[in-house]
């Protein structure tokens, strides 16, 4: 590894999130204050290998913080797990000089980065930037708080026609992986049952909850779904449950990459302004091969490869905070 890092360049890869531009504004701004030139790279590794690099100065990244998406843009580059894709990126690098990186994204952009930091002399600092909030190590990641709000407030809209009509609904959110969001905003709507990837679904006992509710006249009923859950998404439920319960109205809504979208919240810019700050000082203090974590309101530097092999668990307290609370 280079002793001191001159030139950083930052890329957003994998799924975009809301706050992904607050980070990008960040590092650019703590880099150009600690006297680096920066450097853009646009779509991820895909232009990382591409050459589609462009240098950066602070009016690059004015009036960007309220802006969902990214202005870097992002794609998803299955040759970058390829040794030639590497080599032909770090090559990129070296020809501007270009000796840190700075990944925003998720799980596989944390792959990538913590294999091409291992073979190349670039140090690589990760910040967690996925809706998701499917990275181990943080008690935040970019974009999940935008897009958990925008759940609560679809869902509640939903459940002013679901009270209306004395329906079932059957909400499906986005988490591939983790159920956080499904978690968060099913709780903060009131929803009778929560299906997550992280625990095996019971269909029987959604079946005879649903029952035992039609049995009290409680026709009104919301299940929220995160579309990774093991049983399958909120179609397959609703399968299920209209053979189970013939006499029920039973609707479906997939909420889909409208959770993606947004101007971020408060917390989410602050959050990305936060890590994408100790990102830059990180790689000035000869870090690498970490992502920047926020844990208990403290900055930590998380090694990536516990990030990738880790996953987080839901604790068995969120269960039954949503059973008691449902019935």
């Amino acid at each position: 590894m280079e002793k001191k890092v001159t030139k950083i360049g930052v890329l957003t890869s994998g799924g975009d999130a809301p706050g992904m531009n607050a980070a990008i504004r960040a590092v650019v701004r703590t880099g150009i204050y600690h006297g680096l030139e920066i450097f853009g790279i646009m779509r991820g590794y895909q232009g990382m290998m591409e050459d589609d690099i462009f240098r950066m100065d602070s009016r690059s990244v004015a009036n960007i913080i309220q802006r969902g998406g990214t202005i870097l843009k992002t794609a998803r580059c299955m040759d970058f797990y390829e040794p030639e894709g590497r080599k032909k990126a770090y090559e990129n690098l070296k020809r501007r000089g270009i000796n840190g990186l700075v990944v925003i994204g998720g799980d596989g952009s944390f792959r990538g980065a913590q294999k091409f930091s291992q073979e190349y002399d670039i140090p690589c600092v990760g910040l967690a930037g996925t809706i998701d909030k499917d990275i181990h190590g943080t008690d935040f990641t970019i974009g999940f708080d935008t897009a958990v709000n925008t759940a609560v407030e679809a869902i509640d809209k939903v459940r002013d026609t679901m009270d209306a009509h004395d329906r079932i609904f059957i909400i499906e959110v986005m988490g591939r992986d983790a159920g956080y969001i499904a978690l968060h905003s099913g709780i903060a709507t009131g929803a009778e049952n929560i299906l997550i990837p992280e625990r095996k679904t019971n269909i029987n006992d959604i079946v005879n909850s649903l029952l035992e509710k039609e049995r009290r006249k409680k026709l009104v009923n919301l299940i929220v779904v995160a579309e990774g859950d093991e049983f399958g998404g909120a179609t397959e439920v609703e399968k299920v449950l209209k053979d189970k319960l013939p006499n029920a109205e039973i609707r479906v809504c997939i909420l889909g990459h409208i959770q993606r979208g947004g101007s971020p919240s408060c917390l989410d810019r602050v959050i990305a302004s936060r890590m994408g700050f100790h990102a830059v000082e990180c790689l000035l203090e000869g870090r690498h091969n970490v992502f920047v974590g926020i844990l208990n309101n403290k900055m930590h530097y998380i090694p990536l490869a516990d990030a990738v092999k880790n996953k987080g668990k839901i604790s068995d307290e969120w269960v039954r905070i949503v059973k008691i609370l449902a019935s």
